[in-house]
């Protein structure tokens, strides 16, 4: 679902923030991507949904390259970024129906949508206000409402978990389950390793831009917990 091959990036300055990385999420991955402030993470990410220009390796959504097609890229994914950026001057429900209309999402299905994550999130009875009067964290589970409205096949979240009261995170836990057992495809960053451990069937660990490990995440662990392996490998001189 997604391939970055051989992906790099350089700022102006020459300051490299990713060097060679390479990565393969399949249908059905819940993807942890975790590293230190400042390894690379969201600047892979914001590349991965076109965000992002770069001029080394290729990044493919369902074999379709970002570069090439981007807009054919986007129709089949959605990115819920660790600060949303939405339109303020809107009411809740009309953002979502914004977001609806641009991907084509009929009546009955957008209703049903949008009535089913807004009461999972307690978020209905806020709809009718304006965007500018919700706190971060109502925000961000507006963001994640309007991200499912056409049902991505592939979901990329920057830090999904921040601002998330302690229920919120759980319920967006038990999504993030679902839409991987129905076949989508998640990749997330997240700082939280305890989250990443118990949720995730894959990792990847990056450090300083380079790729330090990746695979399944038993066999990346081992006997120990995840944390200790990302202090293990980040402290490694």
């Amino acid at each position: 679902m997604l391939t970055i091959k051989h992906f790099s990036k350089c700022y102006k300055g020459g300051k490299r923030a990713v060097k060679d990385l390479n990565l393969q999420v399949e249908a059905g991955d819940l993807y942890g991507f975790i590293g230190h402030n400042g390894a690379g993470k969201t600047t892979t990410i914001k590349a991965i949904v076109g965000i992002l220009d770069f001029e080394e390796g290729d990044i493919e959504i369902n074999g379709i390259s970002i570069q090439k097609d981007p807009i054919a890229c986007k129709r089949k994914i959605a990115y819920i970024p660790d600060n949303p950026d939405l339109y303020e001057h809107l009411t809740g429900i009309q953002y979502l129906n914004f977001v609806g209309d641009i991907f084509s999402v009929g009546k009955d299905k957008r209703e049903v949508t949008i009535k089913t994550y807004g009461d999972m999130f307690e978020l209905t009875s806020s709809l009718g206000d304006l965007i500018q009067s919700y706190s971060h964290g109502m925000k961000q589970k507006l963001a994640i409402i309007s991200a499912l409205l056409h049902e991505p096949k592939l979901l990329i979240l920057d830090e999904p978990f921040v601002g998330l009261d302690p229920k919120a995170a759980h319920t967006l836990k038990s999504i993030m389950k679902e839409l991987c057992h129905k076949g989508c495809a998640i990749f997330f960053s997240t700082h939280v390793l305890d989250v990443a451990e118990k949720l995730c069937n894959k990792i990847a660990i990056i450090k300083d831009g380079e790729l330090i490990t990746s695979g399944a995440i038993e066999e990346v662990k081992g006997n120990q917990s995840l944390e200790e392996l990302f202090l293990e490998l980040i402290n490694h001189e």
